[in-house]
């Protein structure tokens, strides 16, 4: 029996690794077509818009549009989503959180910045 439960488990674990590697094969495809894929219904046309700046620097960390972050406020807020981009002019990052809220940030209001995993990037190295 235990041997039946751990075959089950070997077999799930390489099934997990071959859907990860898929997905991130598939993210790759989309950058080389300058694709950024964002599978959430409340982003809407006017926020890729409205965010210029698909690809920056903050903190000293290059980021890009799609990229998974977390953002520590000067209040304290606490917030987790992924990168739609940045306003030039306004200073902020405009990011879309898990729980599908869009979130306007101003950079001056940001003390810690921390990515998660980058858009299209096996390891985050």
């Amino acid at each position: 029996m235990l041997t039946y439960i751990k075959s089950i488990l070997i077999f799930l674990f390489v099934l997990n690794i071959i859907g990860y590697i898929l997905i991130v094969l598939r993210e790759k495809m989309y950058l080389k077509n300058n694709i950024i894929f964002i599978d959430n219904k409340h982003v809407t046309s006017q926020h890729l818009e409205k965010a210029d700046m698909k690809e920056f620097e903050l903190d000293g960390t290059r980021v890009k549009a799609g990229d998974e972050i977390k953002v520590i406020t000067k209040t304290k807020d606490k917030f987790a989503g992924i990168l739609i981009g940045a306003i030039r002019k306004e200073r902020a990052i405009l990011m879309v959180t898990h729980k599908n809220e869009i979130k306007q940030l101003k950079i001056d209001n940001i003390i810690e910045f921390k990515i998660i995993s980058k858009y299209g990037q096996f390891f985050n190295f």
